[in-house]
């Protein structure tokens, strides 16, 4: 489990593929996405934390989500914003903001401001990048 006051270990690409699926590898290190409405968590309503897939950081609870009618898993903010890590992202001919996992430096997303409530944005995640961890949605 992830232990936020201990430093992961430095990592080759190498061992990441043979840690991750080859659909995880190819979004959380190659920067890819999963299809719409195809990933696990894009309907899922149980309470809990979700994790990050490759290296257990928690990153969104259950009680920020929402459906955004994207097919992604949607979260209003993230539950610890010191797990996350918000990158500009040119590719693709578009300027998005990427989020990723602090901890490993995993892609998970991206963040837009259309997002619902007060802040106004917009955690649109890949369920392949998350892992569900049911029950408390805060620690």
């Amino acid at each position: 489990m992830f232990d936020p006051t201990r430093p992961l270990p430095e990592r080759s690409e190498q061992d990441w593929s043979q840690t991750l699926t080859p659909e995880q590898y190819h979004v959380m290190r190659e920067r890819g996405t999963e299809p719409a409405f195809t990933g696990k968590y894009w309907n899922e309503h149980r309470a809990g934390m979700y994790r990050c897939a490759a290296c257990g950081a928690e990153l969104f609870s259950s009680e920020t989500k929402f459906d955004s009618g994207t097919g992604w898993p949607s979260f209003t903010e993230p539950a610890n914003r010191a797990h996350v890590e918000l990158v500009e992202d040119r590719s693709h001919g578009m300027v998005r903001t990427e989020v990723r996992c602090k901890a490993c430096g995993s892609h998970l997303g991206h963040v837009f401001p259309d997002g619902p409530g007060p802040s106004g944005t917009r955690f649109c995640i890949n369920s392949c990048a998350l892992s569900l961890d049911p029950g408390k949605a805060q620690d």
